[in-house]
């Protein structure tokens, strides 16, 4: 029998989930523990007794956004693997997505942060180049068994790229454009499995 969550786990978790949110939203500098505390309905007081510090709270919240971007690709994979694309084509097709265009708070924190990892923390750092290899992971796992060795890495960068240039033309006809033109280079070069 599991025993329920205590009042501080509930309390983490929720500012877990904002922070996980925020970060994804307004970068790391745009998340300010106060704001975060407020918006998560909790007094900025109370922050310490959960996390020892931002830089604390940033790499576990990085980490969390990270779990909760592959639990939504992974949904998208399986939608489309399930109308019978490879697993590389519904990769593509739902990480070059207009729905993950528009949604940077519920989405990869590679795409929404790659530009400030490198001027974070060490921890913080540490978690980003987590989350890069478990992109870097799932690429490499839904590629063909022929394809090149360093392949998973220089798509996991054009997924990435292409959204985070997607998102700075905006979620308009140029950002689902800029999309659509990486979904059909990317699947053209290395999905030989099913049809467009």
């Amino acid at each position: 029998m599991q025993t329920p969550p205590s009042r501080k786990e509930i309390t983490h978790e929720r500012i877990l989930a904002t922070a996980a949110r925020a970060i994804r939203r307004a970068g790391f500098h745009g998340t300010g523990v106060a704001d975060l505390m407020q918006e998560a309905g909790l007094t900025h007081g109370g922050f310490y007794a959960h996390f020892a510090s931002r830089n604390a709270l940033l790499a576990e919240a990085l980490d969390r956004a990270g779990k909760e971007g592959a639990a939504n690709l992974a949904k998208g994979i399986a939608i489309r693997q399930a109308r019978g694309a490879t697993a590389l084509r519904a990769l593509v097709e739902s990480y070059l997505s207009e729905r993950h265009l528009a949604s940077a708070e519920n989405g990869c924190p590679g795409a929404a942060l790659a530009s400030e990892m490198p001027r974070q923390a060490a921890e913080v750092r540490q978690a980003a180049a987590q989350r890069v290899q478990s992109l870097v992971g799932t690429v490499n796992r839904a590629l063909p068994g022929d394809a090149h060795a360093d392949s998973a890495p220089a798509i996991a960068s054009q997924l990435i790229g292409a959204l985070q240039l997607a998102r700075a033309l905006g979620d308009n006809a140029d950002g689902r454009a800029l999309l659509a033109a990486n979904r059909r280079t990317l699947l053209a070069q290395y999905d030989t499995g099913s049809p467009s």
